[in-house]
């Protein structure tokens, strides 16, 4: 019988999904992608990326796990996927590439363009983010009340980061671009960090080292 390796219950899940999802750590790349907006902007903004990354997170939990058996990937190749991906991320983040990217944007950017990448995906709905729901709702251990009941706590986690957008315009006022750009480097750094514990760790399971 497969046991799954999080507790069923509500605390656990919702404190899970809270460290993974970062609100914290993912303000500086919304800092990033609103810069130059109007506050009202910059919400919107904010709501997009939360809005997508509830949906990312919440087609995993209902055919994440179907899909990777349907193609026979296993949970370890996805992690390592997710994990070289997101490596490359935190590198244009330290070399401040990505930052010159968004800068980049035409000023008529959509709004919906700025909030779904890099801020929804991978920043938030991230490979770790979408592992962690896949294994947190596990078919062989999880009945369909329990999945729908952890997308409902994942709604919540999801929701303390929209506060932490909220209240990024303050920072953004105190720190200016050039604070932004500091900060982004230095969160890229712990993305790369973050990125190759999940490359070793899913190399160890691919391999069985």
């Amino acid at each position: 019988m497969n046991i799954s390796p999080f507790p069923s219950d509500v605390f656990h899940e919702l404190v899970t999904l809270v460290v993974i999802l970062d609100p914290f750590a993912t303000v500086p790349v919304f800092m990033a992608v609103t810069a130059g907006l109007t506050a009202a902007e910059a919400r919107r903004v904010a709501l997009y990326a939360i809005a997508v990354s509830f949906a990312i997170l919440a087609l995993a939990i209902a055919a994440g796990q179907l899909l990777l058996e349907a193609l026979g990937i296993p949970m370890a190749s996805f992690q390592l996927a997710g994990s070289i991906v997101l490596f490359l991320l935190g590198l244009r983040m330290v070399t401040g590439e990505l930052v010159k990217d968004i800068e980049a944007f035409p000023p008529d950017t959509p709004l919906s363009r700025r909030a779904v990448y890099p801020l929804a995906t991978p920043i938030i709905a991230g490979s770790g983010a979408i592992l962690t729901v896949v294994m947190l709702t596990d078919n062989a251990t999880r009945s369909v009340a329990e999945q729908v009941r952890t997308a409902g706590i994942t709604a919540v986690a999801l929701g303390i980061n929209l506060l932490s957008f909220f209240a990024a315009s303050a920072l953004f006022r105190t720190v200016g671009m050039t604070g932004i750009e500091a900060v982004t480097r230095i969160f890229g750094l712990v993305l790369t960090s973050i990125a190759v514990h999940g490359i070793v760790t899913a190399l160890r399971l691919n391999f069985a080292l």
